[in-house]
C-alpha cells in the first residue's frame, strides 16, 4: 500500500485515482478535526472542501520530504481559525463521543455518555497550547514530530505541553483515567516524570 506521501507525489504526476484515494484517506480525519473546532457540520464540510482545494493548488510545491497529514491538518486549522475569527469569538473544542478511547466493551451508554462529558469538560479547561497538542496526539493519532509540525513548535516543547496537559487531565479525571503515555499508543497512562525542556 502506498503511503500518503507516495500518493500525493503520484497525484502531482497525474496518476489517475491518486487524488480520490488521498481524499478517502484524509477526509474522515480532517472532517473530525473540523467538527471539533467549528461544531457546525456545514462549516466543517466547507472547510474540508477548502482544505483539499488548497492542497490541489499547492500540489506542485510538495516534494515528498515532509509528512502530508500534518501539512493538511495545518491548512485546515488555519482555515478554521479564519472562520472562528469571522464569527467574532473562539469556541471551545469539543470531543465527540466516538473519539473516546474504549475503556470497557461492556460499559453501558449512560456510563459512556458520562465519561464523554467528563472528558469534554476536562479537555476544555486545559490551556490552549496543551489542549491543541492533546487533541492532535491522542484524539487524532498524530506522532509528536507531526504535532510539532502542525503547531509550529519543537518536539521537546510539544512533549512538555502534552505531559502537563495529561497531568492536569489525570488530576481532573482521577488516577484510573485511561490517558496516553508519552511516546506510547493512546490508552496508556502518562508517566509522572516531566520531560526536560520548556514550552
Amino acid at each position: 500500500m502506498q503511503t500518503d506521501e507516495q500518493l500525493m507525489l503520484a497525484y502531482v504526476r497525474g496518476q489517475e485515482g491518486a487524488y480520490r484515494e488521498l481524499f478517502a484517506r484524509l477526509a474522515p480525519v480532517l472532517l473530525r478535526i473540523a467538527l471539533r473546532q467549528l461544531r457546525r457540520p456545514a462549516d466543517a464540510q466547507d472547510i474540508l472542501q477548502q482544505t483539499f482545494l488548497q492542497i490541489h493548488r499547492a500540489r506542485f510545491d510538495y516534494d515528498g520530504r515532509s509528512k502530508l497529514r500534518p501539512w493538511a491538518i495545518t491548512i485546515l486549522l488555519n482555515l478554521a481559525r479564519d472562520v472562528l475569527r469571522r464569527r467574532g469569538r473562539w469556541l471551545e473544542s469539543e470531543l465527540d463521543a466516538e473519539r473516546l478511547p474504549a475503556h470497557d466493551a461492556a460499559a453501558g451508554r449512560g456510563e459512556r455518555a458520562e465519561t464523554s462529558a467528563r472528558v469534554r469538560a476536562a479537555v476544555a479547561c486545559l490551556p490552549t497550547p496543551q489542549r491543541e497538542v492533546i487533541e492532535l496526539h491522542w484524539f487524532d493519532g498524530l506522532e509528536f514530530p507531526e504535532v510539532a509540525q502542525v503547531v509550529g513548535a519543537s518536539v521537546s516543547a510539544v512533549k512538555v505541553r502534552a505531559h502537563r496537559g495529561y497531568v492536569r487531565l489525570r488530576q481532573a479525571l482521577g488516577d484510573d483515567a485511561a490517558l496516553p503515555e508519552l511516546g506510547a499508543e493512546p490508552g496508556k497512562s502518562p508517566s509522572n516524570r516531566e520531560p526536560a525542556g520548556g514550552i
